[in-house]
């Protein structure tokens, strides 16, 4: 796993798709001190990408900057933003995206709810187009909530499912899903540095298609 920091107290990382974000056998955690040389380092997952998605992750390295960093998270001081590979087209080139959102727990799927019930949560991000190529769009998004699976259940909904996309969509694509943690940004939970990252995805189907 490349590592795009590293200090005493934070690691930057890109998690591989299919990789868990959680401490456990394989997990980022795990191959973060591996890429370290260390297997008892003190490494603590702060914010998740579901398994399938990979891209920039920031990663504490002890209780105090794990502590600090999961606060600026829920006071919504950190900052998230992917880039996606859809199918179709939204009609306009940039908006925002809202629905109420309910999660199906003995299926392990999120759904659109029709409206406010118990376990249902409100769901919103911005979007932009950023590239398309006939039948696909690139989009870039910003998350405003972290509901499970909300990127790609908000726009299989609306009839534009993620390229890859295999929960939410019965097309099949030869690739893994094109969803890609593409940008963070934070506060150094020590220095108090504003700290940002940038990564563009891979190359290849179907980020070199648009």
């Amino acid at each position: 796993m490349e590592l795009v920091y590293k200090d005493d107290d934070i690691l930057v990382c890109l998690k591989p798709a299919r990789v868990l974000s959680t401490d456990e056998p394989g997990g980022v955690p795990d191959l973060a001190r591996e890429a370290l040389g260390d297997p008892r380092a003190d490494v603590r997952t702060v914010h998740r990408l579901d398994r399938v998605v990979a891209g920039l992750m920031v990663l504490a390295r002890n209780a105090a900057a794990a502590s600090e960093l999961s606060r600026q998270i829920r006071d919504g001081e950190f900052d998230k933003e992917y880039m996606a590979v859809i199918h179709g087209c939204p009609e306009q080139s940039e908006g925002t995206l809202r629905d109420l959102l309910g999660r199906d727990k003995a299926r392990r799927m999120t759904f659109v709810a029709p409206e406010p019930a118990k376990g249902v949560q409100e769901a919103i991000l911005d979007y932009r187009v950023v590239g398309k190529k006939e039948d696909m769009s690139r989009v870039r998004i910003r998350l405003h909530t972290g509901r499970t699976h909300q990127i790609r259940v908000q726009f299989s909904s609306r009839g534009m499912p993620l390229v890859g996309e295999r929960k939410y969509s019965t097309l099949n694509d030869p690739c893994e899903i094109a969803l890609w943690s593409f940008r963070i940004s934070f506060t150094h939970p020590s220095s108090g540095e504003k700290m940002e990252f940038i990564h563009e995805p891979p190359a290849g189907y179907p980020w070199s298609e648009v």
